[in-house]
């Protein structure tokens, strides 16, 4: 964890990197007011660059950062040495870009783990394993797509299927994908609008999941199907429920017991966080 610091040290860039970037500028010759950085500055230039990354551009070059934070390259490369220096970004030198590093990951697992619907979904999800008798998983939004934060299995089963805490799942193939594209706005799904202009079948199943409120995940991918439900407090999605297992164990229906269970659970987490279903809109 960063501690607050007046500035982001300077770290002598490598020679061939310095070569690379064109970076033979001293601290002397920076323009005033890039130096003596106050310790807010840094941390929300650190928090620009770690926000420039996402699911569509996991890799950006130096002069990508660079406009992007607004200062000179020499400001921003001495950024990303700070960063490369705690394992937050990792440097492909072959192909001069950046992407963001591994410690983000433990950092993106703290986070998740502290949601407070994680804590609250958990008796729900219990009960729900104990009635269907598979897997559940809870899903949050990211801003690009699902991501797992909490799964419970029912371990009585001799085959059951596992899903890995953290995996983020297709927004538009995925069961808990397609509940939150249905029921947040268009500008908060990236691409959903171009997707919807070339695929009008998968207009049509988004509204059928605003109606229904559940998604079957059909066809299913290596004799696994998935039904998913929104979690909604003050009216906005805030969360998937679903429920995984094979075809064979899960029927491919909305009316399902399983389906009718999944319904139940989900929208008794809803009235527990003070929210009564979604605010209508069209797909």
């Amino acid at each position: 964890m960063l501690e607050p610091v007046p500035e982001i040290a300077p770290v002598s860039p490598a020679p061939d990197e310095e070569a690379r970037a064109g970076l033979f500028v001293s601290d002397e010759e920076l323009p005033r007011a890039e130096r003596g950085t106050p310790a807010i500055q840094a941390v929300e230039r650190a928090a620009t660059i770690l926000g420039a990354f996402s699911v569509g551009r996991p890799r950006l070059s130096l002069n990508e950062l660079t406009a992007r934070l607004g200062t000179s390259k020499a400001t921003a490369h001495r950024y990303t040495k700070a960063l490369r220096s705690v394992n937050l970004l990792r440097y492909d030198e072959r192909e001069a870009l950046y992407s963001l590093g591994p410690q983000v990951l433990t950092l993106s697992a703290a986070a998740r783990a502290g949601l407070p619907i994680i804590t609250i979904a958990g008796p729900y999800m219990e009960e729900l394993v104990r009635e269907a008798g598979e897997t559940v998983v809870l899903s949050v939004w990211d801003g690009d797509t699902a991501v797992v934060v909490r799964v419970d299995d029912n371990t009585d089963r001799t085959v059951r299927i596992s899903v890995r805490t953290g995996a983020r799942l297709s927004m538009s193939r995925s069961a808990q994908g397609r509940v939150f594209c249905a029921f947040l706005a268009e500008d908060e799904v990236p691409g959903l609008a171009s997707l919807l202009r070339r695929n009008p079948g998968l207009r049509q199943e988004l509204t059928a999941i605003q109606e229904n409120g559940i998604c079957v995940n059909t066809p299913a991918d290596n004799g696994v199907r998935t039904i998913a439900a929104p979690v909604f407090q003050d009216a906005q999605i805030v969360a998937t429920m679903g429920i995984v297992g094979t075809t064979a164990a899960v029927a491919d229906e909305t009316g399902s017991p399983a389906a009718r269970s999944l319904l139940r659970v989900s929208r008794s987490l809803t009235q527990e966080l003070g929210s009564v279903g979604p605010v209508t809109r069209g797909i």
